[in-house]
């Protein structure tokens, strides 16, 4: 069945940079729109980014111009550059491969990866 791997986090000033990476296995991920999410202590699940299969991605404004999603199928990952880094980015960072088929660009799916801790400095 899908599985997925990430990597990527660390601790970092604010103002740094990071890339996650999150590796997919089990069945074709060309297919799979793929989303980030966050949670910090104390908050809500947030989504911070999606990709479709057809490599169409969008962004909360709380994010957005500061982190770039991206997918290369020959690897099987789905990434997420973020510059910039705040404070407040700091959380958890999972990423989900969304439902095949759904009709829209992304649906939550039932597979997450571990998770990976990113701490931004002040």
């Amino acid at each position: 069945q899908v599985q997925l791997v990430e990597s990527g986090g660390g601790l970092v000033q604010a103002g740094g940079s990071l890339r996650l990476s999150c590796v997919f296995s089990g069945s074709t991920f060309s297919v799979y729109p793929m989303g980030w999410y966050r949670q910090a202590p104390g908050k809500q699940r947030e989504l911070v980014a999606h990709i479709t299969s057809t490599n169409s991605a969008n962004y909360p404004d709380s994010v957005k111009g500061r982190f770039t999603v991206s997918r290369d199928n020959a690897k099987n990952t789905v990434y997420l550059q973020m510059n910039n880094l705040k404070p407040e980015d700091t959380a958890v960072y999972f990423c989900n491969a969304g439902r095949t088929y759904s009709g829209r660009p992304y649906v939550l799916g039932d597979y997450w990866g571990q998770g990976t801790q990113v701490t931004v400095s002040s």
